[in-house]
Order: C-alpha cells, then sequence, then structure tokens
C-alpha cells in the first residue's frame, strides 16, 4: 500500500533546499568561470598579434616579439616572466653578466636578457612544486612540504648548473673545430678568394656546427655594415674564452697593422693544435690520479671477496676452516 509523506515533513526539506542548492550552485559556477577565462586567456595568447612599437622603444619591442615567436613558455607566460625578472634584477644582479654570457656561449636566441631567462628557470621550477609536494606529503607528512621547498630550489639550481655546462660544451666543441675554419679561411684565401667569399664558403662548409655559427654571425654582422674589427669584437665578447679572447686580439691586431689575414690564420690555427695538444697532455697526466680512486675501490672488493668467506667461517664456527 502507497503511504503518502507527511507533509509537515516536507518543509524542512523544503526550507533547506533553495540553501543546498546555493552551496551547491556557487562553486559550479566560479569554476566554470575560472575555466571559461583560462581558455579565453589562451585563446587570446595564442592568437595574439605583436606588440605595436614606439619610436622609443623599437629594439625592445622587437625583441620580445621574436620571443613570442620562438619561446611558447615565454608567449604564454610573459607577464609572470616580467616580475621575475624585475625581482631578479634586484636580488641577482652580481651574477646577470655572468648568466648573459652562458647565454650568448650556449647558442641560445640572443633575445633573451639575462633576468629574463633567470624567471624562466624560476618558473620552471615553479612548475614542478606541486609534484615534489603531492609525492613527499604522501611519504613524510608536514615535514615533506618542507622537503618540496627545498626541492623546487634544487631543481632550480639544476637548470641553472645545466645553462652553464651546456656553454662550457659547446665552447669546447668551437674551440677543437676552429682550428680546421681557419685552415679552410686560409686555403681559399690563398687561392685568391676575399675575406668575405671564403667565409661565406668555410661557413656553409661546416653548416650546424657552433663554429660556423658564430663565424656566420661575424659574416653576418659584417653584412650589416659593421667592419671586421668590430665583427671580430662581438664574437670575443659573446665567448669571453681566454684562448678565443688571444686569437681574436691577434687578428683584430693583424687587422690593424695591415697584416694578410691568412698568414694571422695559419699561424693562429697552428696556436690552436698547440694547446689542443697540451689540454691533451694534461688530461692524461690526470688520468693516473683521477684513476687512484676506483683502483683502491677494485682492490678492496677483491680482498673482501677473497676473505669474506672464511671471516665468515671464523665468526660462525670459530674456525677458518
Amino acid at each position: 500500500m502507497f503511504l503518502m509523506p507527511n507533509p509537515q515533513s516536507l518543509i524542512p526539506l523544503l526550507t533547506a533546499a533553495p540553501r543546498t542548492i546555493a552551496l551547491v550552485a556557487a562553486p559550479c559556477l566560479l569554476f566554470g568561470l575560472a575555466i571559461a577565462v583560462l581558455v579565453q586567456w589562451v585563446f587570446r595568447v595564442l592568437q595574439s598579434e605583436d606588440f605595436q612599437q614606439a619610436a622609443e622603444w623599437r629594439y625592445d619591442v622587437s625583441r620580445m616579439n621574436e620571443l613570442r615567436n620562438t619561446d611558447p613558455l615565454y608567449r604564454l607566460f610573459q607577464p609572470v616572466l616580467a616580475i621575475l625578472a624585475r625581482m631578479n634584477r634586484a636580488v641577482f644582479r652580481e651574477s646577470l653578466p655572468e648568466i648573459h654570457r652562458e647565454i650568448q656561449t650556449a647558442g641560445l636566441p640572443r633575445f633573451w636578457l639575462p633576468e629574463e631567462y633567470l624567471g624562466r628557470i624560476e618558473l620552471l621550477a615553479l612548475f614542478s612544486t606541486p609534484l615534489y609536494a603531492y609525492v613527499l606529503f604522501g611519504n613524510f607528512g608536514v615535514p615533506g612540504l618542507a622537503l618540496a621547498v627545498v626541492a623546487v630550489a634544487a631543481t632550480a639550481w639544476l637548470l641553472r648548473y645545466n645553462l652553464a655546462r651546456r656553454a662550457r660544451r659547446r665552447l669546447r666543441e668551437i674551440k677543437r673545430r676552429m682550428p680546421f675554419l681557419l685552415d679552410l679561411l686560409t686555403l681559399l684565401m690563398e687561392a685568391g678568394g676575399t675575406f668575405l667569399a671564403a667565409l661565406t664558403e668555410a661557413v656553409d662548409e661546416f653548416h650546424g656546427h657552433p663554429v660556423a655559427e658564430e663565424f656566420g654571425r661575424v659574416l653576418t654582422d659584417m653584412s650589416l655594415g659593421e667592419t671586421r674589427t668590430e665583427a671580430f669584437q662581438a664574437m670575443r665578447d659573446r665567448l669571453a674564452d681566454d684562448e678565443i679572447t688571444s686569437i681574436i686580439g691577434t687578428i683584430i691586431q693583424g687587422e690593424q697593422l695591415g697584416t694578410p689575414l691568412a698568414r694571422i690564420f695559419r699561424s693562429q690555427a697552428d696556436v690552436l693544435r698547440v694547446k689542443r695538444s697540451q689540454r691533451a697532455e694534461t688530461a692524461a697526466g690526470e688520468a693516473g690520479v683521477n684513476m687512484l680512486l676506483p683502483d683502491v675501490l677494485v682492490m678492496a672488493a677483491t680482498v673482501l671477496m677473497i676473505l669474506g668467506p672464511f671471516l665468515l667461517n671464523f665468526f660462525k664456527f670459530g674456525s677458518v676452516m
């Protein structure tokens, strides 16, 4: 038999229904509004036009437009990177020249300012915060949050170290291949070619290698109206290495004194080969010292493997047999 509910019992439910609906609907509306704003922001960022540039800010706006076209992270989070860059200029002022040199040496786009690239590193580290917090808080509880902060700082440091390592590796590759490029320049110029023609041919021959990229920038600077001295000085400032500084200084001095460039290139190629041989001899001399610790560990492991069974028998049975 179907029982009709008591009308008096429905009054509390009807009274509480609007309140319940409001409590449920308000978070849903806020969440939906947040999703709509996020989607609109993403589409606006991806479809936005280049910044309009005034005459006094022409270079900076062009630089930002190039970064927006080449780096998706900069395009999406440019306001955040601007705030981080402003903070980095105040906090890491002394480190910015070194970061700028590493950016240039590592072959990254020259449009990056050091404080902006440091902000990019910090932003990537911040993106890892939820993962670290979830894993460490689940395993260690509240102390895991402090460990998550340490992990985020360590991630930023590792990304910063990776930039320095990338710059050192690229500089090493340049110094290894530069003697061959100078030899090719010497042969082409002795065969009757001009410096610009020889440099263009050498850059095409070593296409894809960092040394070709650096000399290609020298060629571009000269094509834009700079003198040979100014183009090589820019290369010296970009790489900021003692050996390359010495070589470029000799080239600039020979250019000022009127010495034939083919002769200078040949002599500097020989100097680079001698220095490379010296570095190889130094590394070979240090190999014995570097192998000392592995040798000791191998000998200790061998002794333990030989004496281990006898020691176990002695401690277990009181005899070595």
